[in-house]
């Protein structure tokens, strides 16, 4: 498994997609690194009593720098910004 942080939603300027976000993958530097990423599933998994796990999928890089973008299922808040996702690899 390789750890990630959830960045932001994926948006535009005057709008914003509520189940796609962009995911920074540790170790990934690059365009090349991040497009090996592409297929995979993203798990995140909420804190507290109840803990919820969500899944996604990795759809394609995003930008040179090593960023990708994920689509995961109805339901992730955003306050998911800033916290760890596994991707199984």
């Amino acid at each position: 498994m390789v750890k990630a942080t959830i960045i932001q939603f994926r948006r535009g300027r005057k709008t914003f997609k509520p189940r796609h976000f962009l995911v920074e993958i540790e170790g990934s530097n690059n365009r090349e690194d991040a497009t090996k990423f592409v297929g995979k599933t993203a798990t995140w998994t909420s804190t507290g009593k109840n803990a919820k796990t969500i899944t996604g999928k990795i759809s394609s890089a995003h930008g040179g720098n090593g960023v990708v973008r994920a689509i995961f299922e109805k339901g992730l808040p955003g306050q998911a910004i800033g916290t760890d996702v596994e991707i199984k690899a």
